[in-house]
């Protein structure tokens, strides 16, 4: 049998051969002892084999008590409750006493003894973890089978022990964890990027553009930085804008750089990282055949480092050039691109400003559809599923064989309602603009664009031979010179060159810029012989000279703190903006003032620029949905077959 554990408080310490017993007999009981040791899973289960197997323990203990003629030696059953609870304890001590009473009742000798508190020694409680099962004490008894003759010492304090089922913790992940563990584990899950130079000179703001993330800059990127201060170029003014930004994060008010700058401080609550400087040197290893002294090398070495240094946080070098991310893949480190200043990741994606209406679109509307006819045009007041799809100032087209066509712009988006207006059609020789028709659809969508005086800003994008310049010179001549809507026409565009650059050029700003404005002359001579017949009453009676006389040419590098008042602006080849150059531009509109940008995408000329990120389709975008602005994309090239051959296959 197996020994029972010492009482507390006993009359008699009974001699050994009192608990002498014949181990096979117990076999049984001991068997259900050791069942008791389930799994945690099974809670529910293993109190129930506890309790039979307590019970069995109990009987055997009184009945060989009795056999012996011994002293009583009574076996309480322990009570049920939480481990550390006052009311546990209670409720132990009480259950104990009553299982004791049951025993002594029940002895067949009769002989009255203080009543042990038996029950299964407790395990130390820094011995095993909060939320454990501690051991049974069915578990205990058959442990202490193998050594039957050894009698133990009695135990310094009454041994009531809560259950162990009772006793496991609820078990919830993660309740118990120090905020100090979550900062741990929040600062692996932050990202540390590695910025290079051409990014800070790219975006002065590219700072505060990575959430939660923290910045990291290599010492060799604020030299870097310093030496491209100097000058009036853009690259020099976005040197120097960062390097106020870098000042204020590090005079905030306990700024501490060892620690890390935070960038919120400045007012920018969107960014939660903080910004690390390079403080002390970094051992890092490279490849000898890269130049030590490069500073793109020096970059490299120090992500490296980081690396290794802050394993297993993620460490991405970010740039904007193509080779050092390259470079940095090669040896195995994680770099990306500068996302934040792309609008779209795909240029296929870009709003082209039209829409073609579905085959059935007439016959989903039903017999409710409301038309009327105002100003010379006619308008439709539609609904159905495409409706959700529609942009103010988009054009829908309806094309269908047997069928009569529209062409309409969207005027008005309520609920689930939207109002078409039909257009005018500039491809009839009665609405010629300065003697010159549409010749397609998309055309006609940008003419009408073009002379709506309602429309501030319009951009237009497509291939090359499209009519783009065209359309826009011959709209703002009709404005300025026939209509007098306009005071004049102002021209310009970003000079970069496609090639190497000439030099210095000679003469005045408009002198400067009469190269670059060759576009402007050559449709300036089409304009003036007119497209297979009259030019019109102003194109043949005013001459070239007065024409110039109203189109001013200006240089981007002197608009800031302009306002141009009732004036028809055009910005030529848009795709070579930065999209702060082109707001630059579009906030020098004042009262009365038209803006047309033009460009296409796929003629990027400037460094660092791509579809994504030109200011063009950041104009695009933006402007989307504006009831005084539009868009369309041209698809069709009208100059001529060779011209659209070349811009196919070439």
């Amino acid at each position: 049998m197996p020994l029972p554990p010492a009482p507390a408080k006993r009359a008699a310490i009974l001699p050994a051969s009192a608990y002498r017993h014949d181990v096979a007999d117990d076999a049984p009981e001991t068997a259900d002892a050791v069942a008791v040791a389930a799994p945690a899973s099974r809670r529910a289960g293993t109190r129930r084999r506890a309790s039979v197997a307590e019970s069995a323990v109990g009987q055997d203990a009184v009945s060989a008590a009795a056999a012996s003629g011994a002293a009583d030696t009574a076996i309480a059953k322990p009570a049920r409750g939480r481990r550390g609870s006052a009311s546990g304890k209670a409720g132990a001590a009480d259950a104990a006493t009553a299982s004791t009473a049951s025993l002594l009742t029940a002895h067949p000798s009769g002989a009255s003894a203080t009543a042990p508190a038996a029950s299964a020694p407790a395990a130390a409680p820094s011995s095993r973890p909060a939320g454990a099962r501690t051991a049974a004490p069915a578990r205990a008894a058959s442990a202490q089978a193998a050594a039957p003759e050894t009698v133990p010492a009695p135990a310094p304090a009454p041994a009531v022990v809560a259950d162990a089922p009772a006793a496991r913790s609820s078990g919830r992940r993660g309740s118990s964890r120090s905020a100090a563990v979550r900062g741990r584990i929040a600062t692996a899950q932050r990202k540390l990027f590695v910025l290079d130079t051409n990014v800070l000179l790219h975006d002065p703001t590219c700072l505060f553009r990575f959430e939660e993330h923290d910045i990291f800059l290599p010492m060799i990127v604020l030299e870097e930085l310093d030496g491209h201060k100097k000058g009036m170029t853009e690259v020099a003014r976005n040197g120097r804008q960062t390097s106020r930004t870098l000042d204020a994060l590090a005079g905030a008010q306990g700024a501490d750089i060892a620690k890390g700058l935070q960038l919120d401080t400045t007012g920018h609550r969107e960014a939660g990282g903080s910004l690390f400087f390079q403080t002390e040197p970094l051992d890092y290893s490279l490849p000898t055949s890269l130049p030590q002294g490069k500073a793109d090398n020096q970059i490299l070495g120090v992500v490296e480092a980081l690396r290794k240094q802050h394993a297993p946080r993620e460490v991405v070098l970010v740039s904007k050039d193509i080779n050092m991310r390259v470079k940095a893949r090669a040896l195995g480190l994680d770099a990306e691109d500068y996302q934040n200043d792309k609008v779209l990741e795909d240029g296929d994606l870009l709003y082209n400003g039209a829409l073609a209406l579905p085959t059935d679109f007439w016959s989903t509307q039903g017999d409710d559809i409301e038309s009327w006819q105002q100003g010379g045009h006619t308008y439709y007041r539609v609904g159905g599923p495409q409706v959700p799809n529609f942009h103010i100032n988009q054009f829908v087209y309806f094309e269908a064989p047997g069928e009569p066509s529209l062409y309409a712009r969207v005027t008005e988006i309520r609920e689930r309602t939207a109002v078409l207006q039909t257009l005018k059609d500039y491809g009839s020789q009665k609405n010629a603009v300065w003697g010159m028709n549409t010749r397609n659809r998309e055309q006609n969508f940008a003419m009408n664009l073009l002379m709506d005086p309602e429309v501030d800003f319009v951009t237009l994008a497509g291939t090359a031979g499209t009519g783009k310049t065209l359309m826009a010179l011959a709209a703002g001549l009709t404005q300025v010179l026939d209509d007098r809507r306009y005071t004049e026409i102002i021209m310009t565009r970003a000079t970069v060159s496609v090639g190497e650059d000439i030099g210095f050029l000679p003469g005045t700003e408009e002198e400067k810029m009469g190269p670059w404005m060759g576009a402007l002359d050559d449709n300036l001579e089409f304009l003036a012989k007119g497209d297979g017949g009259g030019a019109g009453e102003w194109g043949r009676a005013a001459t070239n000279e007065l024409i110039r006389s109203r189109i001013k040419i200006k240089s981007l590098n002197f608009m800031r703190g302009r306002t141009f008042l009732n004036k028809y602006v055009i910005i030529d080849e848009a795709q070579n903006l930065t999209s702060k150059q082109m707001k630059t531009l579009i906030t020098r509109a004042g009262p009365g003032t038209k803006i047309v940008c033009m460009g296409n995408l796929a003629q990027i000329d400037t460094p660092y620029l791509t579809e994504g990120s030109s200011g063009l389709t950041y104009a695009v975008d933006k402007f989307k949905g504006w009831p005084h602005g539009g868009h369309i994309t041209l698809a069709r090239g009208e100059r001529s077959r060779l011209a659209d051959f070349a811009s196919e296959v070439l």
